[in-house]
């Protein structure tokens, strides 16, 4: 289960350092309100969502500590539940 948690974590970080070459990479209006990427942003970086409606700065290694924090939550529930409903062996 350990694995299977850092694999989550892994995949959260991955997401948010993506999104981060992606605005760096872009030209400058990186990433704005008007950009149709923004809600795809959003809904996979759940503290990119928080910093942009609650008015808050995140730097990039914040937001990645953050994402990789809660794609593990996230696998932790997901793992406990298919753990949960599987059959006993």
């Amino acid at each position: 289960m350990k694995y299977r948690m850092a694999m989550w974590a892994g995949a959260g970080f991955l997401v948010a350092a993506g999104w981060a070459l992606c605005a760096y990479a872009s030209h400058p209006p990186a990433l704005t309100s008007a950009d149709p990427m923004l809600a795809l942003a959003e809904i996979t970086c759940p503290i990119a969502f928080a910093s942009m409606h609650f008015h808050f700065g995140v730097s990039l290694y914040a937001s990645l500590i953050a994402n990789a924090a809660t794609y593990g939550l996230v696998g932790l529930a997901v793992e406990s539940l298919r753990r949960g409903l599987s059959p006993a062996r």
